[in-house]
């Protein structure tokens, strides 16, 4: 037993100074998302002051940094929550409104400093504290659903990844969080023995989630960029979508040959940072009329009409004579795409072949 607490008391300073550490290359790293660098770094410096708790009992003897340091786990989903969108968009700004979320760190701080810790502002604070969670839990799920709508509508690059890795946190973060609660559970009924091993495997997780920020944030600086949070998701009704192809017949025919010509000739694709406001520009095709034609006439989100034809260019560089001495690194970059993941996600979709086997293949 006594290996187990001092197992969690180091993996918890190794927990605490990663944090700190990341925090601090937060606050200072140059990059295109600063705000949601500083809100990420914050969360961290927040979640650090919690799992001191891992380590010291300190806090103990100083009522008003006990006091500070429960309350503040209330600002953990806010932080988390506009974290989120700072990263989903890049043009998201703090507001006086965001003030409102730290009114229960504020409320509970204060009784806490005035009450003290008894059982019922306990029981209360326990209460409030996992419907704040549900409730952030929900927003943050749907901002990310609403950011992979926007993004297949607008974008065809590999930014897409900051969405898949945004809803990988939040499980690590459900999944972290459903074992405190069954930690709290078996506390009623288990030996302490059963309840240091779910602590251990607590600090062992929250170390493992830990490193995984970092290496992220190492590995992919590409996931702190974002989009413009001004734009909106296409929302289709029956009288939309029966205008545009009864009503205006000859407007969407003439659209969809502009749009089939100038993707042919100009090969607009071969840009990776394509977006659907560019192709507006280029095509003299109005944004909206555009969206509602990819989407809703070709049944495809921007994100893949635009992989498609990147797809199809790169099946001819791999199987034309002359390109023979090509890489697939090279082919893949040539035909638009920035990264070997999305371009191997995107070939194999369309030609449920990886582009070297379909290299063989077709030789």
């Amino acid at each position: 037993m006594e290996f187990k607490v001092e197992l969690i008391e180091t993996v918890g300073k190794f927990v605490v100074f990663i944090m700190l550490l990341l925090s601090v290359f937060l606050f200072t790293v140059k990059g295109n998302n600063k705000l949601a660098n500083k809100i990420f770094g914050l969360y961290l410096l927040v979640l650090a002051f919690d799992f001191i708790g891992l380590f010291t009992d300190v806090t103990l003897d100083y009522p008003m940094i006990q006091s500070l340091k429960t309350a503040s786990t209330l600002l953990q989903l806010p932080l988390f929550y506009l974290y989120v969108l700072a990263a989903c968009y890049h043009n998201f700004g703090i507001r006086k409104k965001h003030a409102l979320h730290g009114i229960l760190f504020l409320v509970f701080l204060f009784v806490f400093g005035s009450i003290g810790f008894k059982d019922s502002v306990l029981n209360v604070f326990n209460i409030v504290g996992e419907l704040q969670y549900l409730v952030y839990m929900v927003f943050v799920f749907l901002s990310l659903k609403r950011y992979k709508t926007v993004y297949l509508e607008n974008y065809s690059n590999a930014n897409y990844a900051v969405y898949k890795w945004l809803f990988q946190i939040s499980i690590l973060f459900c999944a972290g969080h459903s074992l405190v609660l069954l930690r709290t559970y078996l506390s009623h009924s288990f030996v302490q023995e059963y309840i240091l091993n779910i602590n251990v495997f607590i600090s062992l997780s929250v170390l493992f989630i830990t490193t995984f920020f970092v290496l992220k944030a190492l590995y992919q600086p590409e996931l702190f960029t974002g989009i413009d949070k001004d734009l909106k998701a296409l929302k289709s009704t029956p009288v939309e979508i029966k205008s545009l192809a009864l009503g205006e017949n000859d407007e969407k025919e003439e659209y969809l040959e502009k749009l089939s010509s100038y993707m042919e000739e100009e090969k607009p694709y071969l840009n990776y940072s394509l977006s659907l406001q560019q192709l507006a520009e280029e095509t003299a095709i109005p944004e909206k009329e555009l969206s509602q034609l990819i989407n809703h006439h070709l049944g495809k989100h921007f994100f893949d009409f635009v992989n498609e034809y990147r797809v199809d260019y790169a099946k001819k560089l791999l199987v034309d004579p002359g390109k023979k001495e090509f890489t697939v690194l090279e082919v893949l970059y040539q035909s638009g795409f920035n990264s070997k993941s999305s371009f191997y996600t995107a070939f194999k979709k369309v030609t449920s072949q990886t582009p070297l086997g379909y290299r063989k293949s077709m030789a």
